[in-house]
């Protein structure tokens, strides 16, 4: 489904990739984590088509989008949940929902059907249908972007922190709801801050540190390894989040990468 080869991504004179690799099969769910700054969100937005590599390739169903604009990457039926929502705030659910199945409004006889795929999953949003998105709560403004990227029917979900700033019960229930599109065929590349969350959900795993890949896995046997959670990811076995000083990295001569079986 996804093949990422090699990439190394700049901000202006700024190295923020250096020379990563990552894969996702079809209707795999697999994470990406790591501390603040490794360079996450940056993977995410080089595949969406919001970044363009310098070097290296990404293929999606073999076919190569490393430099294509992001609305032709849309079309190949990939949706990307940002960090931070970016939802059009002065209009309502129902127009926001609509705005997602943009890249698909030629098949119109199938508006309806997502949309109460999407009420199925969220029914809160339903329920506020007609409301200004900028008066929903930020567990209905995190539900609402997620629905409105599953509008467009994606073969590939990139998920961006969806955790943030959020009560754990809303968490759960966005987890859930991203589960049970992975179960219906969607394959799912997910950045989370809260590790444990993150590998608990997942079948792989990809561990960044200042831009490299340094550790790659089963997710339960990252999840198990004290010296990787410790090293790469600030957290403790026995913590639910992120532990106290989390986001420090290991020094640069640590960063060799390794794999897990």
């Amino acid at each position: 489904m996804l093949e990422v080869d090699d990439i190394d991504v700049f901000y202006g004179p700024v190295q923020a990739l250096r020379g990563v690799s990552l894969r996702v099969a079809e209707g795999e769910m697999v994470a990406l984590v790591g501390s603040n700054g490794a360079g996450k969100t940056t993977t995410l937005r080089a595949i969406s088509g919001l970044l363009a590599p310098t070097r290296g390739s990404i293929r999606i169903d073999g076919a190569p989008v490393h430099g294509v604009p992001a609305h032709k990457v849309i079309g190949l039926r990939v949706a990307h949940l940002p960090e931070g929502r970016e939802l059009f705030p002065d209009l309502t659910v129902l127009e926001n929902l609509r705005l997602g199945r943009w890249s698909r409004r030629k098949e119109r006889a199938r508006l309806d059907e997502q949309l109460e795929r999407i009420f199925s999953l969220f029914p809160r949003l339903e329920e506020r249908a007609s409301q200004q998105a900028a008066t929903l709560s930020g567990g209905e403004q995190q539900m609402l972007a997620a629905g409105r990227a599953l509008m467009s029917e994606p073969r590939l979900l990139l998920v961006d922190e969806v955790s943030l700033g959020l009560a754990p019960i809303i968490v759960s229930e966005l987890f859930e709801a991203i589960a049970e599109v992975n179960r219906q065929g969607t394959s799912v590349l997910l950045v989370e801050q809260f590790v444990h969350l993150a590998l608990r959900s997942t079948s792989r795993a990809y561990v960044l540190a200042r831009g490299r890949v340094v550790t790659e896995g089963r997710s339960e046997d990252l999840l198990a390894s004290p010296e990787v959670m410790a090293a790469y990811l600030g957290a403790s076995t026995n913590d639910h989040g992120p532990a106290p000083g989390a986001g420090t990295e290991a020094p640069m001569e640590e960063l060799a990468p390794r794999r897990f079986p």
